[in-house]
């Protein structure tokens, strides 16, 4: 049964914390930083979109049509032609303010040079110690919690979202292909059934992961189209009605009605993390 606060509230809401605000189903603010810089944008026949750098060392797919969860897939090549220096994946879930955090940061240091966006994470340095990438979250009241050997997680104060990082050797290949990466980030109600994710491998550079963490912690809600949050997060976000004063257009309704015309099929409701014989469980849900 809904809670009051669900029932009374209808249309457009700003909702916090803003981690449990889920996704509007667009690509558009996540792809844009990067097609700005001239990156080349493809696509295929089913809807995936695949966006290359000129230099061809960074590539991201948008793959609202691929065969599992992972929507968002990011990787940076030292060789173009080897296999990935690091790589990041956000699930059909994620809020798109997230991964725009993500693509915003990686246009910065793409400009920047190699040096900048192929930055390997060194302990200790000033500038690229990993654990530099908690930083904003401890600054809005997340607490460490070591849950095991090698492995520490840093929790909102709510329990409704975490970032887990896993210390010592880890697989490069499993990195890459299930969410027994070094870094993940999730959201709902345990990290085991998030209701969205996102990974990064070891590699990722620091200013990359700290971009999205301070996003993640960002006390500032975010405005969604109430139907939207209601069916991921129902009984655990706050909702706040918007009044038309203060929204410019589009409206988030505005946004989810245009997604919807333009994307080819829906995004099931369900997570289907992606897995191993060596990850968490998978989730029950449809393959895309």
């Amino acid at each position: 049964m809904e809670s009051d606060l669900f029932t009374d509230i209808d249309g457009d809401v700003y909702v916090s914390p803003r981690y449990l605000a889920s996704t509007t189903g667009t690509g558009d603010p996540a792809l844009t930083p990067l097609l700005d810089l001239g990156w080349d944008l493809q696509h295929d026949d089913l809807g995936n979109v695949y966006v290359t750098a000129p230099d061809r060392r960074v590539r991201l797919g948008y793959l609202p049509e691929g065969e599992d969860d992972g929507l968002w897939r990011i990787n940076a090549y030292k060789d173009p032609f080897g296999p990935p220096t690091w790589g990041a994946c956000f699930n059909d879930s994620a809020p798109e303010e997230v991964v725009a955090a993500f693509t915003t940061a990686l246009a910065t240091a793409y400009e920047q040079g190699q040096d900048a966006y192929l930055a390997r994470p060194v302990s200790g340095t000033d500038e690229h110690d990993p654990f530099l990438a908690i930083v904003p979250l401890l600054k809005q009241g997340w607490e460490i919690d070591r849950l095991r050997s090698g492995v520490f997680e840093v929790q909102a104060p709510d329990g409704l979202a975490g970032m887990e990082c896993t210390t010592g050797d880890l697989d490069p290949e499993t990195e890459l292909t299930t969410r027994d990466a070094r870094w993940q980030l999730w959201a709902g109600k345990s990290i085991v059934r998030p209701a969205w994710y996102a990974t990064a491998s070891t590699d990722t550079p620091v200013a990359l992961l700290t971009a999205v963490t301070q996003c993640v912690s960002d006390p500032a809600p975010l405005p969604r189209w109430r139907q939207d949050t209601l069916s991921y997060f129902k009984d655990m976000a706050r909702l706040t009605p918007i009044l038309p004063s203060q929204l410019s257009a589009p409206t988030p309704l505005d946004v989810q009605r245009a997604a919807t015309s333009r994307r080819p099929t829906a995004l099931p409701a369900s997570s289907v993390p992606r897995w191993s014989t060596t990850s968490r469980p998978a989730l029950p849900g449809p393959r895309r």
